[in-house]
This record gives structure tokens, C-alpha cells and sequence, in this order.
């Protein structure tokens, strides 16, 4: 899943997209309300951490200018204010949910899990496609042949994949919902990336595969 990460305080924003990182999401952070407003109206975001004190933009203004736009990205709101009025605006704003700060990541983390569920199919835990299912928790693949971890970029391409079935997906839309909108990585990870999955399959005995289609992209199939 990618998030947009919004604080103004740099040293806060890379602790925390380093955490996030750490937990299978693809990142982009920014520093000021402006540049968050940008991102979200020009890209596509499964949920946003945004700070509500930045520069150039509070995060309550830019979170109004998205809903009037019609953006329902999840959005939790992260604030060193703790009053109730402060809650209830950012919530009639339309926060999806609100975390006062200092906070601890565990809570950060269950939070942002919560608020992304509701973005995943039927808010299931795993996802099944043939004989492999993908458990979203423990981010391991199982088959008949036995189950295996995904790295954090396997797991994530992994997951877009089971997620649409049968549906193709390209490079690009690999490179941008993986490894984000300002990445300077070379296309050629995603094969990379594919081929081992594809090699995590075969030793699962698993009855899907991934199958190239040539200048589209890359579509999760059940062997025929």
C-alpha cells in the first residue's frame, strides 16, 4: 500500500516513514501542507499521515480542499493539540481518524492498518487466489508446498497482483504504487522483483501464475 506522509518536522517525518517502511508500505513524504495538497490531488493514495501545524498549509485546510474535491483517501491526522474542539474539527473536517501526539508506533502503525482496511477487498486479513493465499498480517504466502515471507517489495507487488486477478497490470503502475512518485529506481527492479516471485511460486507448489504481457505488464493467472 502507499501512503503520503506529511509532517513538517523533518527529523519526525523520517523516523516515521522509516517505520512505515519497515511495516510493507511504500512512502512519499513531503514537509509543508502545500506540497501535501499537491501530492494527494495528483496521485493516488491507499491513506495519508498528515500533521495538522505545517507550513504554507495547515493540514485541516488541505484536508477540506481534498474533500470538497471529492478525494476520500483515509486520512489520519497527527497534532500536538489534545482538546476536544481541536478533535471534533479535524474529524467534521473529514479525518478518518485522529492521533494526538507524542504517540507510540504501535499505535501509529494499528491506527493506519484500521484506516486502510476499509480500503482493501471486503477488509479481509488474507487474500486467496487459487491455492496461495496472502495473509496481510504476517506478510507470508502459503501454498500446498509450505509458506514463505515476502520481502517488503515482493509482498507489495505481490499483493497488487492477488488483489486484481486476471487483470494486467504495467511497470509503471508497479513503480508508482511500490516504490513511489519521487523514485529515481531503474524499471528493471520490478522484473527483478517478479522473477523472484515467480520463483517463491514454483516452490510452492502453487497453481497461479505470473504471466508477462508483452509492452502491457505483468497478470496474476491460474494455470490452466
Amino acid at each position: 500500500m502507499r501512503l503520503l506522509l506529511a509532517e513538517d518536522i523533518q527529523e519526525l517525518a523520517d523516523a516515521l516513514s522509516m517505520i512505515l517502511k519497515h511495516s510493507h508500505y511504500s512512502v512519499d513524504v513531503v514537509y509543508n501542507g502545500q506540497d501535501a495538497l499537491d501530492y494527494l490531488m495528483g496521485q493516488e493514495y491507499d491513506g495519508a499521515v498528515m500533521d495538522i501545524m505545517m507550513p504554507k498549509m495547515d493540514g485541516i485546510t488541505v484536508l477540506k480542499k481534498i474533500r470538497s474535491a471529492g478525494n476520500t483517501v483515509p486520512v489520519l491526522l497527527l497534532t500536538a493539540k489534545s482538546g476536544i474542539d481541536d478533535r471534533v474539527e479535524g474529524l467534521d473536517s473529514g479525518a478518518n481518524d485522529y492521533l494526538p501526539k507524542p504517540f507510540d508506533t504501535r499505535e501509529l502503525l494499528a491506527r493506519v492498518r484500521a484506516m486502510t482496511r476499509q480500503q482493501t477487498i471486503g477488509a479481509d486479513n488474507q487474500l486467496r487466489c487459487g491455492n496461495v493465499t496472502l495473509d496481510r498480517s504476517s506478510f507470508e504466502m502459503e501454498a500446498p508446498g509450505g509458506k514463505v515471507r515476502l520481502g517488503n517489495k515482493e509482498y507489495q507487488m505481490m499483493e497488487m497482483l492477488m488483489a486484481n486477478p486476471g487483470q494486467v497490470l504495467s511497470v509503471d503502475r508497479f513503480m508508482e504504487k511500490v516504490w513511489g512518485y519521487d523514485s529515481d529506481t531503474e524499471m528493471s527492479v520490478v522484473w527483478v522483483n517478479i522473477s523472484y516471485l515467480r520463483k517463491k511460486l514454483t516452490s510452492l507448489d502453487a497453481d497461479i501464475q505470473i504471466k508477462a504481457v508483452r509492452n502491457q505488464g505483468y497478470s496474476l493467472e491460474v494455470k490452466s
